[in-house]
């Protein structure tokens, strides 16, 4: 779009000194005829824009401007670069890295490189399983059209059919949460336990409710569950719930009230701490995976 490129060519030019109408026209991938048109657009705009020709010349800002009007610092700039980056870590398209040039015309890897010290990566270890997703998701949302996919969940395998509002990156996963047709509520699904996803027809966006993120829900958390753990695996939890929401027995250990989406799940999690996690309630998960010891423990007898 012609506005998002005059930004960019302002952006660039407040940057530098001077700059060609040819590498302007490199850059955001249109004619030189068009750059100058750009550039008489932003003088008709107020913005005091200089040309000079010959050798050593090129399009300019008076340095007063550039002085009083520069937006953002050195490190407002790298947090904003820092963001895209972690974008353009998952993104299929080369836009975030454009983004990137146009906004630190002159040294943009360097500023999310050596030069930064956060680096951001938001990829998952196959990123083809996420990143298509991320795309078609992205555009679905944008135009209002309802996806549907098959989720394998671990009670059921279905194909769902959602009106997609936002994309979310949370315990180190991404998700989409929508408007669920079949629950007629919101629902979280994980993008790696998702396939056939496909674009459907399109709707009229509800008034969403604000998305929260709890630290002691899971989900949604359709069960709440109290678990003893032991002493040893305390960092483990302080990575998963945070410090704060930690308490300590007298003996050391810490007993924890949290929720979580579905009760296999819940197992499986439980199951990875082997004998420093102990179910307290309620007593039918205590009793059942109990049984469930039992069944696997006959498997190695």
């Amino acid at each position: 779009m012609k506005i998002d490129r005059l930004i960019g060519i302002l952006s660039i030019l407040l940057q530098r000194d001077k700059v060609t109408a040819s590498e302007l026209a490199e850059k955001f991938e249109v004619s030189r005829r068009t750059i100058v048109r750009d550039i008489e657009d932003l003088g008709k705009a107020g913005i005091p824009v200089a040309s000079s020709q010959g050798r050593g010349g090129g399009i300019s800002v008076m340095e007063g401007f550039k002085l009083d009007r520069t937006l953002l610092s050195e490190e407002d700039m790298k947090a904003i670069l820092t963001g895209l980056q972690g974008l353009d870590s998952v993104s299929e398209s080369s836009r975030y890295r454009r983004l990137m040039d146009k906004l630190d015309a002159e040294n943009a890897a360097g500023a999310v490189g050596a030069g930064n010290s956060i680096i951001v990566d938001l990829s998952s270890w196959d990123k083809n399983a996420v990143s298509p997703k991320l795309e078609t998701i992205k555009q679905a949302i944008e135009s209002n059209k309802k996806i549907s996919f098959m989720y394998y969940s671990p009670d059921r395998t279905e194909r769902r059919e959602i009106e997609p509002y936002r994309l979310v990156f949370q315990w180190a996963s991404w998700y989409v949460w929508g408007f669920c047709t079949k629950r007629n509520d919101y629902r979280m699904f994980k993008l790696t336990r998702m396939t056939d996803l496909t674009v459907g027809e399109q709707f009229a966006p509800r008034e969403i409710p604000a998305y929260t993120c709890d630290k002691l829900r899971h989900t949604r958390g359709e069960i709440a569950v109290r678990v003893r753990f032991d002493s040893s695996v305390k960092w483990r939890l302080v990575d998963e719930f945070g410090a704060e929401y930690l308490t300590e027995d007298k003996d050391g250990s810490i007993t924890l009230d949290f929720t979580w989406s579905d009760v296999p799940s819940f197992y499986s999690y439980i199951a990875g701490f082997r004998d420093a996690a102990e179910i307290i309630a309620p007593e039918e998960y205590r009793k059942e995976f109990s049984e469930l010891l039992e069944k696997m423990l006959k498997k190695y007898q």
